[in-house]
């Protein structure tokens, strides 16, 4: 889950104001309660890989955990384009001719993309030594900016609460679709459940407190960022953590915090590249993508899904390449988000449906009930704040998954 939004998500914000914290804690609400879900899914089905798309499938059918997979699917290679977009941002406090102007951006972010499809496609093991390193380095930063800024805020940048000229509410659903970008990935631990010992209880247990852990992040360094820098600052500015720590401790501070947030958010397209590649194959084996994208390469991998996704998010980023860097981040990760709230609406009724075959509706606990209600009704809240444009523009993209579904359910019943 830790990636680049946190990292960048704050000059999205600052249009709102300092409104945008209630949409941080409304949406790490929402994160908690979907976490909730997923270990209670993965408790009931872990011997199969896919995650949403598996429970979606054998909860509601076929063609629901199709959509799953296809929205899924786009939701990661439209992230991949983002975390690109915020990986530049913070590279060029180092360098900066990278965001200096439109081209420049897209292209240093296209190179990183496909940079990183090369070491991918170099074998699952390639990766993970990468990942592993980024990991641990992202977190000194956020601890460094989200607990030391406390000490920094000025409370005058909180005032006045809502900057956008809407209405209250209106605020409140914007800024929890934006933050919720940040959650992204709050289901990823059940995705390769049946390659993990004991599923039943480290997969439950991997989400729960992986999720907990980074809401505690996320909202202290949101409020350290919000209250060191000037909203007008603030909405201007393509790397806010190192601006934040330049304000605090001056320019050599600046650079430390970027060379993390440059590390996390390599490190985050490195993971979503792997995964891009990893979600179609497993759909493929069950038969609704083309078989092709279950090949595997001489080093095990399933690299035509990483390629072809790549391929589409360098479209898209050269689709939006004349927008500068903080409306085209933006929309990106709406879009990614909207996307990926799909797979969690549908794995959330599926929940429901699951839970009954096993116990009955009677014999479910009523707090699951809850749960399932209020994770349910936060992705729908999530929806609505995600616009207009956005929700056309998913729903056109999910739409384009129909003529390859039904090519291949005819595919399948001809072979039948």
């Amino acid at each position: 889950m830790i990636g680049v939004g946190v990292f960048t998500v704050p000059s999205s914000l600052a249009q709102f104001g300092s409104i945008s914290f209630f949409g941080w804690v409304i949406s790490s609400f929402g994160a908690l309660f979907l976490a909730f879900i997923f270990s209670n899914l993965s408790k009931m089905i872990y011997q199969a890989n896919g995650g949403p798309y598996v429970y979606t499938a054998q909860g509601i059918g076929s063609f629901a955990g199709f959509l799953v997979a296809w929205g899924y699917w786009i939701s990661v290679w439209v992230t991949n384009a983002a975390i690109s977009v915020g990986f530049v941002g913070y590279l060029s406090v180092f360098f900066p001719v990278l965001s200096k102007t439109p081209v420049t951006l897209a292209f240093s972010a296209l190179a990183a993309i496909w940079f990183l499809v090369w070491v991918n496609s170099r074998g699952i093991k390639k990766a993970g030594k990468m990942q592993f390193f980024t990991t641990i380095i992202k977190l000194i930063p956020l601890a460094i900016v989200s607990v030391g800024g406390l000490f920094f805020i000025n409370f005058d940048h909180f005032v006045p609460i809502n900057l956008s000229g809407e209405s209250d509410w209106a605020a409140l659903a914007a800024t929890t679709s934006i933050t919720f970008f940040a959650f992204l990935g709050v289901e990823v631990a059940t995705i390769p459940a049946a390659e993990v010992e004991n599923p039943q209880k480290n997969v439950a247990r991997a989400t729960i407190i992986g999720t907990l852990v980074v809401i505690a992040v996320y909202i202290l360094g949101s409020m350290s960022v919000m209250g060191i820098i000037p909203p007008e600052t603030l909405l201007k500015s393509s790397a806010p953590f190192a601006d934040a720590a330049a304000m605090m401790w001056g320019e050599n501070a600046c650079y430390l915090v970027a060379a993390g947030a440059v590390i996390s958010s390599f490190g985050a397209l490195n993971g979503w590249i792997l995964i891009q590649g990893q979600i179609p194959a497993a759909i493929a084996i069950d038969g609704f993508f083309p078989k092709i994208f279950a090949k595997k390469n001489k080093k095990g991998v399933p690299a035509i899904g990483m390629i072809i996704g790549s391929v589409l998010s360098s479209f898209l980023m050269i689709m939006n390449y004349t927008k500068g860097f903080v409306e085209v981040f933006t929309f990106f990760i709406v879009l990614s988000t909207l996307l990926a709230l799909l797979s969690y609406l549908l794995s959330t009724a599926s929940y429901v449906i699951l839970a009954y075959r096993k116990a009955g509706v009677h014999a479910m606990n009523p707090m699951r009930w809850v749960t399932t209600f209020i994770a349910f009704g936060f992705s729908i809240w999530a929806v609505i704040g995600s616009g207009m444009e956005v929700v056309y523009y998913g729903f056109i993209m999910l739409m384009l998954g129909l003529p390859l579904f039904v090519w291949m359910k005819i595919k399948m019943k001809s072979n039948e």
